[in-house]
């Protein structure tokens, strides 16, 4: 996947924003100040930490091994890194969706509600 299509994706979302608060090399996307996606900036191998349910991250690790790893420093159980690469662009888009639902599910009500606003 191309990563301006990434990043395009990821500002699509309800709320979302971008920092780059780990410097050049990374593109944060955050809703409600919470992260969903890390974006590595590396020309030569793009990949991308999302946050995934613990079940079906084990899952994904395992029917895409070479291409779905635990996350690159992150918490392991909750965070998959993924080679953009390598994947389709379809289970990239519906597993950054899934990040993203999770961390604005966790949300205050609040919170969420004046975003949808």
């Amino acid at each position: 996947m191309d990563i301006e299509l990434f990043r395009s994706s990821c500002l699509a979302l309800v709320g979302a924003e971008e920092s780059m608060p780990f410097g050049d090399g990374a593109l944060v996307f955050k809703v409600g100040a919470k992260m969903f996606a890390l974006l590595r900036l590396d020309p030569n191998e793009h990949s991308v930490n999302l946050k995934c349910d613990p079940q079906r991250a084990l899952e994904l690790r395992e029917e895409y091994p070479d291409h779905i790893i635990p996350g690159y420093h992150m918490n392991k159980k909750h965070w998959n890194t993924l080679y953009l690469d390598h994947l389709g662009d379809s289970l990239i888009l519906e597993l950054l969706k899934h990040s993203y639902d999770l961390v604005f599910q966790s949300l205050p009500k609040k919170v969420r509600e004046a975003m949808l606003d």
